[in-house]
Formats: C-alpha cells, structure tokens, sequence
C-alpha cells in the first residue's frame, strides 16, 4: 500500500507528460481554446501561440468552429475569450466560425462555460487548445462536464521554449490535478501565462 501510494506522484508526472506529448486531431464539432493573459485586447505570447495552433486546426478541417473562452480581471477592458476572437478574426477565420465564451477565471470555470455552450448547440466532442502540460488537466475537466474531448496543444510560445519551465509546469500541474480530484476545484497555484 504504502509503495502505491509513494507511486502515485510519479506516475501523475508521467501521466501529464505523456499527455503532453499527444496530438490528437480527429474531426470534432469545435475546437477550443484556453484562454490566458491579454493586454487591453491583444493576447499575449502564450495565448497567441494558442490561437495560431487553433487557426492552423481549424484550416485543417479539424472543426468548422472555434471556441475561444476566458473571462477578465477587474480593471481589464477586454475579456480573453473576445481578444482571442477578435485576433482570429483579424487573421482570416469568418467571424460567424468563431464563438467567444467571457466567462471564467479559472479553467474549470471556463470548462464549465463552454460546457452550457455545447449543450446549447448539441455538441459532443471538442478539440481543446492550451499548453501541452495542461491537456490532461483540461481534458479530465472537460470529460467531466460532458464534453468528449481531444487535445491538441500549442508546441510554440513561451511555455514550450526552455526546459526549465517544462519541468515546472509539468510538476504544477500535476499538482493541480490532483487538487482538482480531491476538492473537485481549480487551484490557485499561480502561472505567469503571459
């Protein structure tokens, strides 16, 4: 007993570098996006890395709709979710393919938003856009909110370049996944996703 439960922590770490390493990309009814930081509308390097991801699934045929989603902290005047839709529509995709979910502060409130969303437009399945070390997190959430759900995660931007910040993000979020199966939460574990 005791050995399984000193397994545990590893086979968490593993199991979210595993996921991490996974692309997958069989059709779906949307794809969507994890919001992350935006400045006074312009997403920043991170979350541009995940619209260019998104953008390049959606030219694939992945999906024929992009979700993006996020809310906004106090003083901002945008929302993730509408600077994400704004900086797909800037670059070619048709607005009415794009479908900006402003709520949530966290990725289980965002989860839970787009989850309204697909029941809405009789939706199952989704292709979930984030960092690699937060699909499986992303993907747990969203099987947990009726969403039959892939991930398919930006391989650029910040979050991706050093190995350093891999293994960091890669153990936070083993953290946070656990966080997430004892109190059925999001943790406030804190990430510059900038």
């Amino acid at each position: 007993m005791l050995i399984a439960l000193l397994a545990l922590p590893p086979g968490t770490w593993a199991w979210v570098w595993y996921t991490a390493r996974q692309d997958d990309r069989d059709p779906t009814d949307a794809i969507v996006v994890l919001g992350a930081s935006q400045y006074n509308g312009v997403p920043s390097p991170i979350f541009e890395a995940r619209l260019q991801h998104a953008r390049s699934l959606y030219e694939s045929g992945v999906a024929p709709v992009i979700v993006t989603v996020g809310g906004k902290q106090p003083a901002d005047n945008f929302t993730e979710a509408a600077s994400g839709r704004n900086w797909l529509v800037q670059v070619g995709v048709p607005a009415d393919q794009v479908i900006a979910v402003e709520e949530g502060r966290d990725t289980l409130q965002s989860i839970q938003a787009v989850a309204e969303v697909f029941e809405a437009n009789e939706w199952e399945t989704a292709t979930l856009v984030s960092d690699p070390w937060h699909s499986l997190r992303s993907e747990r959430m969203a099987e947990d909110n009726g969403i039959d759900a892939g991930t398919s995660p930006s391989r650029s931007g910040p979050a991706v370049i050093e190995r350093r910040t891999q293994l960091w993000y890669i153990t936070r979020e083993t953290v946070s996944l656990w966080y997430y199966w004892i109190f059925n939460d999001s943790s406030d574990i804190s990430v510059d996703a900038a």
